[in-house]
């Protein structure tokens, strides 16, 4: 058997050496982020564990929209509290109605801002009362709470709000008026550019202006749907009650651009 030359046996291995190279280098890693990078691959979704940046659905609508709660009764008078919302947060917070008169004016003008601060603050009707003004902390709670459930529910609009076409049906508040017998505040509900419901959520009660609230008010429920307007006929034994459905009637009216 004849022995390999010395050359030979070398020129053999340092063939084997630099294929074994070549086939090494041939080889990329099955998950090389480089090169996936450089393919154009899109990343990866999130697993199902994996919240997106932009998951989660906001409590709150976005666009810009102010709302009126419904006005919270107390020991000491209503509390109303108007909100507005913009890009999905409350920006303001103000009490509409207040206990007032007397000592109440006070306790009225400590607690107020405070809670209008807590509200923004806390985005929600979660807020502390205000010591020395229990009842109207509760009642602002009360109301604020309304004011939230209504824009999340997305119903209730007021100036300046975005969204919704213009078929939608939203409802709005107007503003309280104050009448000799007591407040009264009309609430509308528009749909198609027409305004399809009147109601009045306040109107003066108490002796005789329980009959003439009850006498008065579905009349002036049905003219305000009838005339498309505020300009509406006062109720015969009821002036003061007509002049101030008139007045939160046009109030409700301009919020919603009618």
């Amino acid at each position: 058997m004849r022995k390999s030359h010395p050359v030979r046996r070398a020129v053999l291995a340092g063939a084997a050496t630099v294929s074994g190279i070549v086939l090494l280098l041939s080889l990329k890693p099955a998950a090389d982020p480089a090169a996936a990078s450089a393919a154009g691959a899109a990343p990866r979704a999130p697993s199902a564990g994996q919240e997106s940046p932009q998951g989660g659905s906001g409590a709150l609508p976005g666009g810009t929209t102010t709302v009126t709660g419904d006005a919270a009764p107390t020991q000491y008078g209503d509390v109303q509290v108007r909100i507005t919302v913009s890009g999905g947060k409350v920006v303001k917070a103000e009490a509409v109605q207040a206990p007032k008169g007397g000592l109440s004016d006070q306790k009225t003008a400590m607690a107020v801002p405070r809670l209008n601060q807590e509200a923004v603050a806390a985005q929600s009707a979660d807020i502390d009362a205000v010591s020395g003004a229990t009842y109207t902390s509760g009642g602002y709670r009360t109301s604020l709470q309304s004011a939230l459930d209504r824009i999340k529910a997305g119903p209730d609009t007021g100036a300046g709000a975005s969204g919704g076409g213009a078929g939608a049906a939203r409802t709005v508040t107007g503003k309280v008026a104050q009448t000799q017998y007591g407040p009264v505040q009309v609430r509308i509900t528009v749909s198609g550019g027409k305004v399809v419901k009147a109601e009045a959520v306040q109107a003066p009660k108490g002796g005789l202006s329980d009959q003439k609230t009850a006498m008065a008010v579905p009349r002036l429920n049905q003219e305000a749907v009838a005339a498309q307007s505020a300009d509406i006929d006062a109720v015969s034994g009821a002036t003061y009650t007509s002049g101030g459905y008139r007045t939160s009637l046009q109030s409700a009216l301009d919020q919603a651009g009618g």
